[in-house]
Parts: structure tokens; sequence; C-alpha cells
């Protein structure tokens, strides 16, 4: 009986193989991630567009004062005239998380230095544009914000600003 030796595979074609298939799998992860990335977010169906958060009552809320809102990542500005104001946490130049400096009453940003005033104006670049704001909705006397979608804006404007029931 004589024994068949098994072919050998030239180390030239075994890693054209190799490649071919290590470059097959990088491109299924690439169309993997580019059907995640078009089919949208992460929110299921038949999940509400807005994700309300209860803050608290206007009363809880000095005019002039500045409230981190850790679970919504914003900070809740209660405006001297009595209005509310939420404005987001990521800094308009490149997302970095601004701190609020209570001694200068301005928003600071630790990465690049931008600053921002009480209403998320620009004061100091390398920012361009005001803080995003979220919608605050003031119904009997409880102050809640809908975090769902954080509303782009290039500066301040008085409308931006949600009043208490009582001054209409």
């Amino acid at each position: 009986m004589v024994e068949q030796e098994k072919p050998i595979v030239p180390r030239r074609t075994f890693l054209t193989r190799l490649w071919m298939g290590l470059g097959i799998i990088a491109l299924l992860e690439l169309a993997g991630s580019a059907v995640a990335f078009l089919a949208g977010g992460n929110r299921k169906k038949g999940q509400p567009s807005n994700r309300m958060i209860v803050v608290g009552g206007v009363a809880d809320f000095q005019p002039g004062s500045v409230t981190l809102v850790r679970k919504g990542h914003c900070y809740l500005v209660r405006l001297e005239d009595g209005g509310f104001l939420a404005l987001s946490r990521k800094c308009t130049h490149l997302g970095c998380a601004v701190s609020w400096n209570a001694t200068r009453k301005r928003f600071e940003c630790p990465c690049h230095g931008s600053i921002f005033d009480r209403t998320g104006n620009v004061i100091k670049s390398p920012a361009s544009r005001a803080l995003d704001r979220f919608k605050v909705i003031i119904a009997h006397d409880v102050v809640s914000v809908d975090i769902s979608t954080p509303l782009r804006r290039s500066r301040f404007q008085e409308k931006q600003v949600s009043y208490p029931e009582e001054r209409g």
C-alpha cells in the first residue's frame, strides 16, 4: 500500500486566502456598522420621543440661580425675572463638559477655555455659538425638562425662556 502525500499549500496561496478572509470579515463589520448607523439611535419602537425629567417645584429655584441637573446632563438656570432656561453641559466647540463658576457667574469649558454667560451666550471663543438648550415645561408649579433632543441655537433669545403659569 502506497501512502499518498497530502498536498502542500504554498505559503503565498495560504497568505492570499488568509488576507481575503480577513478582508471579507472587515467588510461585513463595516456593513453591519453602516446598517446600525442608518437604522437610527437607541430608541426602541413605541417609546415616546420625549424624555421628561421632573426637576422640582418652581419655588425650589431662587431667581438668579443655576442648578446642575445630573440626570439630564444640563443646567437649569432661573433668570432674575423668574424665567427658566435649561442649558446643555456640552461645550459647542468640541463637546467637553462645561462647569458653572458661581464666583464669576459664568460657564467655563476646561478643555479649550470657552466661556459662556448665564444664558449660554459665548463670551470667549473658541466656541462659536451659544450652548444648546432643552425645552422646559412648567405645569402646576412643577418644572420639567425634555432631554430627548438638545435644541441648537446661535445665541440667546427671550423666546427661549419658559415662565411659570402666573406670568402667562
